[in-house]
């Protein structure tokens, strides 16, 4: 099968497209033949080298699978030939504390598809069969293709960790990426009075047909005064961060009292500060939220089924085009999901 693989770590270069053998399946996992691949700046990372964790290498990179099952393990019982899934990415050891109370995403041992294991920059992908959950019919391949980490990441953010309610305020920083884009939706779905920021002017009108009620430019309007001249200096009861260094101190001062910042990445820096003065006396909350559970999806699914809430396609390229979509979101040049057609 044809693949994009990395073999050391650094630039778009690194990114080789190539045959590699066809992944071999267990007893419990299933072999999907990858239809979308989403690309999430978590894959920029990969290729650089820039995480926490070893990459073991050659990798082939790629978190956000849809695809058809074309092969089962012996043991598998719940899915069959032909059946269309989508694929979680974080691989649970099904054995700690978190696991048993299907808390996979806190899982002690974790893997992760495009990470310690192959993933979907590939033909096929060979995936644990407790991972999939399959693709409401009335819904198509790419329609889906941010769901299985760009959408169950906002999902679980603002419906499990947050708990969003009616009629909230909330700012959704970086509205423009693939996880803002959702975010929109689905804060608007619930009838929430829904802020939101992005860079570039292109971006503004964009934003607004999504459902977001105010849109700041943040390179040429101060987030801050917008959102406190927007709210008659309240504030705002809920921020969406996921950018991390760049944009923390404002989030937490648009802020109104009583107000919560749910939080779910670090890209522009992990090292922040914290003025505890604004933190106990606006009785502020900060939760921190990773990823999302199977039966989250299950629900993300059927929420995009009733209210229409899809992915946000920026630009889909062939898979031996992986080296220029991964320019176009380092570039930051996209708006919602850069995505790889495969099949």
């Amino acid at each position: 099968m044809k693949a994009t693989l990395i073999e050391s770590h650094g630039g778009l270069d690194r990114l080789l497209y190539q045959e590699v053998a066809l992944p071999q399946i267990g007893p419990t996992d299933v072999l999907v033949e990858t239809k979308t691949c989403g690309l999430n700046h978590l894959d920029l990372f990969v290729r650089k080298g820039e995480l926490p964790v070893p990459i073991p290498l050659p990798r082939i990179l790629g978190l956000e699978v849809t695809g058809i099952v074309t092969q089962v393990g012996s043991r598998v019982n719940e899915f069959r030939e032909g059946d269309r899934v989508a694929a979680l990415c974080r691989v649970g050891c099904e054995k700690c504390e978190y696991c048993l109370r299907n808390q996979e995403n806190l899982c002690l041992k974790s893997r992760s598809l495009g990470m310690t294991l192959d993933g979907g920059y590939a033909e096929f992908v060979s995936v644990p069969s407790k991972n999939l959950v399959r693709i409401p019919e009335c819904l198509s391949f790419l329609e889906v293709s941010g769901a299985p980490l760009s959408g169950l990441t906002a999902w679980h953010m603002l419906m499990s960790r947050a708990a969003l309610r009616p009629k909230e305020s909330v700012l959704i920083m970086a509205g423009g990426s693939s996880i803002g884009s959702f975010a929109i939706q689905i804060a608007k779905a619930l009838g929430c009075r829904v802020f939101t920021t992005v860079g570039r002017d292109e971006k503004i009108e964009k934003a607004y047909r999504l459902g977001a009620d105010f849109v700041i430019q943040r390179k040429k309007q101060n987030v801050l005064q917008e959102i406190r001249q927007l709210t008659e200096k309240r504030g705002v009861d809920l921020v969406f961060e996921h950018v991390g260094q760049a944009t923390w101190d404002q989030s937490i001062d648009c802020l109104s009292r009583n107000g919560r910042i749910v939080t779910c990445g670090a890209f522009t820096g992990s090292e922040v500060s914290l003025d505890l003065w604004k933190l106990f006396s606006k009785q502020i909350s900060i939760i921190g939220s990773y990823y999302g559970t199977n039966q989250e999806l299950h629900d993300l699914f059927q929420f995009m089924e009733e209210q229409k809430v899809f992915t946000i396609i920026d630009s889909v390229f062939p898979l031996n085009a992986s080296r220029e979509a991964q320019a176009v979101l380092e570039n930051e040049q996209h708006f919602g999901k850069v995505v790889l057609e495969v099949h």
